[in-house]
């Protein structure tokens, strides 16, 4: 995998500080859509007590402070780093969280760019894996990232890479994995002829 020009290997890189900016600006539009559905009615059903309507307004306001200050600590937290075999990420405020997804496993590669996101020019890269297949989310989103098409292609790749080498470290098989091999995808198949051949067995038996 020749050196790309921004996502180097073995070297971890955060998204782009867009991601702040894009994190709070959808907030902030949920906001006002539970303001429209909460505080308006009130304000437009003619007299009420405007202490309510202040009451929610003040607990908005409060949530939002709080949600800005946790989108930073939460952005400053996230890192991704690129190795020969596998992708690693790291994030989380309150609780940590790590995570390896190596090549060979992953399926699906998604580009995702909502308007938000197009203005401020980022992309966000979805990851199918084997084992998430079918799932309503992916394993992991690369969020808010500039290049994305650079760095999906990257993955792609990787994933071809690998693939073709037979596991995910892009070296071969070792003998031990080629003995294991006919276990691991034909073994199911096997044990069906097993059992189809006893059967007939059976019945010859039967038979005399």
């Amino acid at each position: 995998m020749s050196e790309p020009e921004h996502f180097p290997r073995n070297v971890p890189f955060k998204p782009s500080a867009a991601f702040i900016p894009w994190f709070i600006v959808d907030f902030i539009l949920v906001m006002v859509l539970v303001l429209a559905c909460t505080v308006l009615p009130m304000w437009l059903s003619g007299p009420s007590d405007p202490a309510v309507a202040l009451a929610v307004l003040a607990v908005i306001i409060v949530i939002t402070v709080i949600f800005v200050v946790w989108t930073r600590l939460y952005y400053a937290t996230m890192a991704y780093e690129l190795h020969d075999d596998e992708l690693r990420w790291k994030r989380g405020v309150w609780f940590r969280t790590t995570g390896i997804v190596p090549y060979n496993r992953i399926t699906n590669l998604d580009l995702r760019q909502g308007p938000v996101m197009r203005w401020l020019g980022i992309s966000s890269i979805s990851i199918q894996t084997a084992g998430y297949s079918g799932q309503a989310v992916p394993e992991i989103r690369i969020e808010a990232i500039e290049h994305a098409e650079e760095l999906r292609e990257l993955l792609r790749s990787a994933v071809r890479r690998c693939s073709a080498s037979g596991d995910g470290t892009g070296s071969g098989a070792s003998r031990a994995q080629v003995a294991d091999t006919p276990v691991a995808s034909v073994g199911t198949s096997m044990l069906i002829l097993d059992e189809l051949k006893k059967i007939r067995i059976l019945l010859e038996q039967q038979k005399k």
